[in-house]
């Protein structure tokens, strides 16, 4: 089955379905801590990820954090955000929405604050989130790494792995075992 029958099949799902399938095949995924902010569209599709912190920049010129994922991403991707800094600052805004939507990328998924969220919904632009800041990034936290292993809750994301978000909560499917979940 193809990448894009997986998204098509979890488009159809909702994430209570999804997590009774992790339960029956033991494994992990579910994410209830981040909440839905901007709009009550359903969110599903191929993982992108982007970590954020404290620390050195991508190598090569300073670029405005997550801009070379919006670039790599298209329709069926949704961007998964791991900014566990502890620096109140956005790891997502409403420049990054403008771009993303133009792109046709199906959502975002933040493990941190995120702001412009009005100028997300008024986009109907998906974010996910722990919660809203209106504090900017610039100059408080930069962008460590492109599409490697970002960590949600307690969970390993993985770039190419499948992700389902709804009202209910969040469902990542491990890339290796999506068809058989």
């Amino acid at each position: 089955m193809s990448g894009n029958d997986i998204v098509q099949r979890l488009a159809q799902l909702d994430t209570p379905a999804v997590s009774d399938a992790l339960d029956r095949l033991d494994q992990p995924g579910r994410v209830i801590h981040l909440r839905r902010l901007t709009t009550e569209n359903r969110i599903a599709g191929r993982v992108l990820t982007v970590k954020l912190g404290t620390g050195e920049a991508l190598s090569g010129p300073l670029r405005h954090l997550c801009t070379a994922a919006v670039e790599a991403a298209g329709p069926g991707d949704v961007l998964v955000i791991e900014q566990r800094s502890g620096i109140d600052a956005a790891g997502w805004g409403g420049i990054l929405s403008n771009g993303a939507k133009a792109r046709g990328i199906e959502g975002v998924i933040c493990d941190g604050p995120v702001r412009d969220v009005d100028e997300s919904r008024d986009l109907d632009f998906p974010v996910f989130a722990e919660r809203a800041t209106p504090t900017t990034a610039r100059g408080r936290i930069v962008e460590e790494a492109f599409n490697e292993p970002v960590t949600v809750g307690d969970h390993t994301v993985s770039p190419g792995d499948y992700v389902l978000a709804d009202g209910s909560g969040i469902c990542f499917l491990a890339q290796d075992r999506a068809e058989e979940i």
